[in-house]
């Protein structure tokens, strides 16, 4: 059964991973005026999003030079999603030293926003929309909202509390491992039915 627009771009929210970020950004740019924290956030987004739309236009196009179609695209980015599912609901208790300098595209933009999850999500939606500016909207709808909430960062935290923001990001851990789950498993059924005409 296809996917809609609006689960596409739901699943895209939570493989962005935003809510379980929030400690992240606010370690980063901790030592920032929150006036430039949120001018950093929206440039970074900003980033983010033009990478996103390149593998959107771009990505078919340069995994079919390379040969490799979607079913396969949709079992890779099905194991790739799986272990970052894992991540979220088993997250490290390494805490990330923030740079000394101002983030300018790494970490932030990448691989914090626009990481391979989320790459790969894209590349494998677009391969299943009809046309690239509806994924171009299904994106641009998702990083939005992941964006907005990043410039509140703070007053999420500040409402959801350390253990609010845990259960967030293992709910969304969750969610990405059933989506990563389906898209392996229609990847290896479109293959097998394609390999052998069923």
């Amino acid at each position: 059964m296809p996917q809609s627009p609006i689960s596409m771009a739901i699943a895209l929210f939570f493989v962005i991973n935003v809510l379980g970020n929030i400690p992240l950004y606010l370690s980063l740019l901790g030592h920032y005026s929150p006036t430039k924290q949120r001018l950093i956030l929206l440039r970074e987004f900003g980033f983010a999003l033009i990478i996103l739309l390149l593998f959107n236009y771009f990505g078919r196009g340069i995994f079919n030079v390379l040969g490799i179609n979607e079913h396969i695209l949709g079992m890779a980015g099905g194991i790739l999603l799986l272990l970052i599912s894992i991540t979220m609901i088993f997250p490290s208790q390494e805490k990330e030293k923030g740079p000394q300098h101002e983030p300018m595209i790494v970490p932030l933009a990448i691989p914090v926003i626009a990481g391979p999850g989320s790459i790969t999500a894209v590349m494998l939606y677009s391969s299943k929309v009809e046309h690239p500016l509806l994924m171009t909207v299904i994106i641009c709808g998702a990083m939005t909202l992941s964006c907005i909430i990043a410039l509140l960062s703070s007053f999420v935290k500040y409402g959801l509390g350390e253990k609010g923001l845990l259960a967030f990001e293992r709910l969304g851990g969750m969610i990405v491992a059933l989506i990563a789950v389906q898209m392996f498993a229609n990847g290896a059924i479109e293959l097998v039915r394609t390999s052998f005409a069923i």
